[in-house]
């Protein structure tokens, strides 16, 4: 199955410090028409090195998590809000977030999930355009204009604040099977059929 023209950025020249630091351009994975997608900050080192968002503890956290929910890696789209590794792993800038969102706002576009989930504080800014206090946000369903249309965000705190702070982990838990429920049971398509 060939990708869609525009998932994949193949080649972006325009944050320097980014080109310098990337090994590869990460691009989202999962189904191309999942009701469910998720989008983290940007990749780390083990992303970096595998071409792939959300691989390392962050990535298991996630996982182990969409299993308790009933769901799998498989079922769901991950990407991030810059597709290139930040030096130290440092907060992508203004310019970076704003340099990459219309590779963000094409993806959400082609894939039109039924649910958007925000994996921490920097996404959910990024999408939401406000401020987010994401700890006690988290659970709680926005609405963006996002890939031409208005949609639900629901956002999340990281997965990797669970592995600091225990007393996150329901937090995460219950926005992941909120999200679960949201997207339904509909393998991909919205319950409401192609209208």
């Amino acid at each position: 199955m060939g990708t869609m023209e525009g998932l994949e950025v193949t080649d972006c020249e325009q944050c320097p410090a980014l080109v310098d630091c990337r090994s590869q351009i990460v691009n989202g994975t999962g189904p191309e028409d999942a009701a469910l997608l998720f989008v983290g900050e940007g990749p780390g080192a083990n992303e970096d090195e595998q071409g792939e968002p959300f691989v390392g503890r962050s990535g298991s956290v996630l996982d182990d998590k969409l299993r308790d929910a009933g769901l799998s890696r498989m079922d769901v789209r991950i990407t991030n809000c810059v597709r290139c590794r930040p030096p130290e792993n440092r907060d992508p800038t203004k310019e970076e977030l704003s340099n990459c969102r219309e590779h963000l706002e094409r993806e959400i576009e082609l894939v039109n999930p039924d649910v958007i989930v925000t994996l921490g504080k920097v996404p959910s800014q990024h999408l939401l355009d406000r401020n987010v206090a994401v700890t006690s946000e988290a659970g709680s369903i926005a609405n963006a204009e996002l890939g031409g249309e208005i949609r639900d965000v629901l956002i999340c705190v990281h997965p990797a604040a669970t592995l600091y702070d225990r007393s996150q982990e329901s937090t995460f838990e219950s926005a992941i099977e909120k999200a679960a429920t949201m997207a339904g049971s509909s393998g991909g398509q919205s319950s409401l059929g192609e209208f």
